[in-house]
């Protein structure tokens, strides 16, 4: 058994935005496809060039796609009785992203697809993102890096836009 410690990297931005204007701007950027429907049309293709055409389909202006969401906040709400505090957890990425990660570092897919998280607190509208760079720099493949700085890239700048 091994155990190794890996020393992530956050990008973090803090806005001045209303909680729901920045979640808006972030969710009018990445694809929302049926899940449901997305995943068996995935697994249904037959060669990469359908899978690629079937990805591109549920992408967003991002190159990225809204996996789930998780609206932490509402079960903290539930025990307050509260209106505050509003926190959710998106969970996004993009297919094709996370293959050309994954065939160089398979821990990859440990990583992806990526979480972003937007919480409102007393002093703005915090917007977290765990750098993939990060994630895979202890692997050593120069290759998963390439990747994963692009991600970072593409998740970094909308995270930027949301909350400028």
């Amino acid at each position: 058994m091994a155990t190794a410690k890996v020393d992530i990297e956050r990008f973090s931005l803090t806005s001045s935005k209303p909680f729901d204007a920045v979640v808006a701007a972030f969710k009018s950027a990445v694809g929302q496809p049926d899940m449901v429907s997305f995943f068996r049309e995935t697994r249904a293709t037959r060669s990469l060039p359908d899978l690629e055409r079937v990805v591109q389909g549920g992408l967003g202006r991002t190159d990225l796609m809204l996996f789930a969401e998780f609206d932490l906040g509402d079960i903290l709400r539930r025990e307050t009785g509260s209106e505050t505090p509003r926190i959710v957890r998106f969970v996004v990425g993009n297919p094709l992203i996370m293959k050309d990660m994954v065939k160089h570092v398979p821990d990859a897919g440990s990583y992806a697809p990526v979480t972003v998280l937007i919480d409102e607190r007393p002093d703005g509208v915090h917007v977290s993102y765990d750098k993939m760079e990060s994630y895979l720099l202890p692997y050593g493949s120069s290759e998963a890096l390439a990747v994963a700085r692009n991600l970072d890239t593409k998740v970094t700048a909308l995270l930027s836009e949301c909350a400028g």
